[in-house]
């Protein structure tokens, strides 16, 4: 049967010349910035023995969902919305798929550092038993199993028969269904955020309390239970997790409250924005750790003076 695609028009600049590079030579840095800090991450957890910590696989999780937005989703998505789709239908396909997959693995591993924290601040002295290294690299290898299988689910009609959501020849989207958002929102945003909101919460209130306790040196012990006072670490682990969490769902909600409103997304423009925003996401995140962590900083500067191809710098006391 012929196919009746007639060729998309080449979408018609709302901004000047001038205006339109200097935004995409500022979305290609911001890509090529969150490609660079989070190669530092992975680097740094992967590569030092002493950063294999079950907080520290998790974080590592997060880094490649965050790499792989800046090094495929956020160059995708600037090409697809300034210049027709010339790469086909099958690799359009394999892109949205890749959006699904990064962003559902992205939110997965930030619901598992939830529960990370929650188990450490809240029941300390039985952390190292329940959460293992072992244990920390199933977690990982479960969430992005479970995204793959989402993604499946979520662009099967494009899988099944590439290019359905195109109207003509030139464009790459997804065609969305009021069933496939409902379901969307529900796994990947409603559940997900309100174990992380109910857990931090929780992390907050004991946090707290232990802080003050840190402060006035006083371990209280009743019948029934004993009050640990928690390493600062710990504390400051939550913190810094807590901030991720919080500077997470300001880039994340935006996006889906969209979607509710506008199913279909109508309006590429507002659509791209509000993408955008949950992708530089992914370029804070390293930041927070820059900003908080020192053994991050520490890891940066091994890495950049290649200190790390010396013999046994794997060993190196990083903390």
């Amino acid at each position: 049967m012929p196919d009746n695609k007639k060729l998309c028009k080449v979408r018609k600049p709302t901004l000047r010349w001038s205006e339109t590079v200097l935004l995409k030579l500022l979305l290609f840095f911001i890509s090529l910035t969150t490609i660079a800090i989070n190669l530092l991450v992975i680097i740094s957890v992967s590569y030092f023995r002493q950063l294999h910590t079950p907080t520290n696989i998790l974080l590592l999780s997060l880094g490649v969902s965050d790499f792989l937005v800046g090094l495929v989703l956020m160059p995708g998505e600037i090409f697809r919305y300034t210049s027709c789709w010339i790469f086909g239908d099958i690799m359009c396909t394999i892109f949205l798929y890749m959006i699904c997959q990064t962003l559902t693995s992205s939110i997965s591993s930030i619901a598992i550092i939830s529960a990370d924290r929650f188990t450490a601040i809240c029941y300390p002295l039985h952390y190292s038993k329940i959460i293992t290294l072992t244990r920390a690299k199933y977690c990982v290898c479960l969430c992005w199993l479970w995204s793959f299988v989402f993604s499946i689910f979520y662009v099967r009609d494009e899988l099944i028969q590439p290019g359905t959501g195109n109207s003509c020849f030139g464009e790459c989207v997804l065609k969305y269904t009021y069933i496939t958002v409902t379901v969307d929102i529900i796994l990947t945003f409603t559940f997900p955020v309100t174990v992380i909101i109910v857990l931090y919460m929780r992390v907050f209130v004991v946090a707290v309390s232990q802080a003050r306790a840190i402060r006035s040196h006083i371990t209280a012990v009743t019948v029934h239970h004993a009050v640990t006072l928690l390493k600062k670490s710990e504390l400051k682990a939550a913190r810094t997790l807590g901030i991720l969490v919080i500077v997470y769902l300001s880039c994340l909600c935006p996006y889906y409250c969209y979607s509710l409103v506008d199913v279909n997304m109508m309006n590429p423009t507002v659509a791209t924005f509000f993408a955008f925003m949950f992708y530089f996401n992914s370029c804070l995140n390293p930041l927070i750790y820059a900003l908080f962590y020192s053994w991050f900083r520490k890891a940066i500067k091994l890495i950049v003076t290649l200190q790390i191809l010396q013999p046994g710098s794997r060993e190196t006391n990083i903390l």
